[in-house]
Formats: C-alpha cells, sequence, structure tokens
C-alpha cells in the first residue's frame, strides 16, 4: 500500500491512499496522524473510503507533516565514508531534523541566504509504525510502518563548523521527503534497493541499500535503546558516495537547478533549487 498527503484546493490537507492511479482521501489530516491516532492504521488506511483526486495531478506534501523525531544517521554506506576520507564509525552517527527543514516531494529546495554550500543526499527513509523501546531485531518489522525517500540536504560549511552536524542539517524547507510512505506489503526487501540523485539530469549518486554500514534492524534497534520510537518517526539512514562535498573541487547546487533522488520501487523526488527571499 502507497499512502500519501494531499494538498486540497481549500489549503487544507488529507491523507490518503493510492489506488489504480487515484488517490483515495482518508479523514487524517496527514499520513502522520494517521499511524498516531490507530494502531490499526494500516486495516483502517485499507477500507477507508472518501473522494478521489487524479495522483498525477495532484499536489502532494511531505507524507508526515510534523513527525515527533527526524533521526538522522551520518557516513552510513561505506562508499561515503571512502570519498570523505573517514574512519569506519563503530557506531551509528547520529544528528537531529526539526519538522520545519521538511518540505514536499515536488517543493522547492530553499538555499539559504548565509550559505553557498548546499549539497544533496538521496537517502532511504525509514518510518515508524507503533510505538517501540528497547526492541530486538524480530520485532522490527512490527515497528516499522513502511519506507520513503528524503534528501538530507546539507549545508556544508554550517555542518563543519563544529563537531555536532545539526546546524547545517536543519534549515527550513531544506529537504524534501516522499512522495509515499511504501508499506511492507509492496516493498519487499529495503535492503537491497538502487538508490540514485541527479542534478540537472546528470546523475551524481548512484548505490544501493546493501552498502548501509548500520542496516535496518540494527538502526531501529540501536535507537529503541536511546528513546521512545513514536508513529511518524522518520530515520534517515545515510547516503552513498557521489556528495558534491566530495568531489575535487567541491560542487553545490545553485538557484535553477533541478534535483531528482529516486529510490527502487518508492518512486522519485524532483525539486527545483530556489535562493532564499
Amino acid at each position: 500500500m502507497r499512502l500519501v498527503t494531499l494538498r486540497r484546493e481549500d489549503g487544507t490537507t488529507r491523507a490518503g491512499r493510492v489506488e489504480d492511479g487515484e488517490i483515495v482521501e482518508l479523514p487524517f489530516e496527514d499520513v502522520g496522524a494517521l499511524l498516531s491516532h490507530h494502531p490499526e492504521w494500516e486495516r483502517v488506511a485499507a477500507e477507508e473510503r472518501g473522494p478521489t483526486h487524479d495522483l498525477a495531478t495532484a499536489g502532494l506534501a511531505q507524507p508526515i507533516l510534523f513527525p515527533p523525531k527526524i533521526i538522522g544517521v551520518g557516513l552510513n554506506y561505506v562508499s561515503h565514508i571512502q570519498e570523505m576520507g573517514n574512519e569506519t564509525p563503530k557506531h551509528p552517527i547520529l544528528f537531529a531534523k526539526y519538522a520545519r527543514a521538511l518540505t514536499g516531494p515536488r517543493d522547492p529546495i530553499v538555499l539559504p541566504r548565509v550559505s553557498d554550500k548546499v549539497d544533496w543526499e538521496v537517502e532511504l527513509a525509514i518510518v515508524i509504525g507503533q510505538e517501540a523501546r528497547h526492541i530486538h531485531p524480530h520485532e522490527v518489522t512490527r515497528v516499522v510502518a513502511g519506507y520513503s525517500i528524503i534528501n538530507d540536504v546539507s549545508v556544508r560549511d554550517w555542518q563543519m563548523r563544529t563537531g555536532q552536524f545539526l546546524s547545517g542539517k536543519t534549515f527550513e524547507r531544506s529537504t524534501p521527503l516522499g512522495p509515499a510512505l511504501v508499506t511492507h506489503g509492496e516493498l519487499l526487501y529495503p535492503g537491497e534497493l538502487e538508490v540514485q540523485c541527479e542534478v540537472d539530469g546528470e546523475v551524481v549518486q548512484q548505490g544501493n541499500t546493501s552498502d548501509l554500514l548500520f542496516g535496518i534492524v540494527e538502526l531501529v534497534c540501536y535507537l529503541s535503546q536511546i528513546f521512545t520510537l513514536d508513529p511518524g518517526d522518520v530515520i534517515a539512514t545515510g547516503t552513498p558516495s557521489g556528495v558534491g562535498a566530495g568531489r575535487k573541487p567541491p560542487v553545490f547546487l545553485k538557484p535553477g537547478q533541478v534535483v531528482r533522488t529516486s529510490i527502487e520501487g518508492l518512486g522519485e523526488l524532483v525539486n527545483p533549487c530556489v535562493a532564499e527571499e
């Protein structure tokens, strides 16, 4: 099943189920509200009926409008560790993003006025479906609602100002998420997916989730030892090699460029870059 958040003409949003080229409205503000309000959210999402919209022309917001937590994982692809010249981490490197950093699957990426060193990072996003704490590996499938695409756009000079990544990771309206939450029933092997990023039609990143240093099960279990995972939490699992900061000389995004990020079985994000007003 594929779940999206629809932008309606009256300015409100609704969760929706993708079905035969249409979006069937569900009685929730967004996919996050569906996950947090119904322990049996998957059954509810499959059975509810509502107004329909053409998927091809509908406006889509990020599936989760206000995630309780957005957790990023740094240096988690072997190829990316090598291109950046870093040592292999012994434990996951974690940072946070905040909800205002998110933007929709077709929305602009806002390049902040305080930097000209903004970088692309295509990543598999894990979305949590139920509250979980101190879970075991065999419980992960039950805890995870599904998967999406996130472009963990990074403002590199701010990221590297200190030893903490956060300041370069959470600029507002910089991080596309979507286009849908794809549940387990439709995505059987999330550990073996092709991952790609293009800038103005040029492929800049090409990888596979099998290259993850810390895989999906390990990450979810590890995080649940630190804090309670909540429905709607988003975990950005890391990016493969090919980032702009790893090039010689480095290359960064400019206004007018278009970034296309895609993951096998999940769809794609297509986002123009615009300068902050």
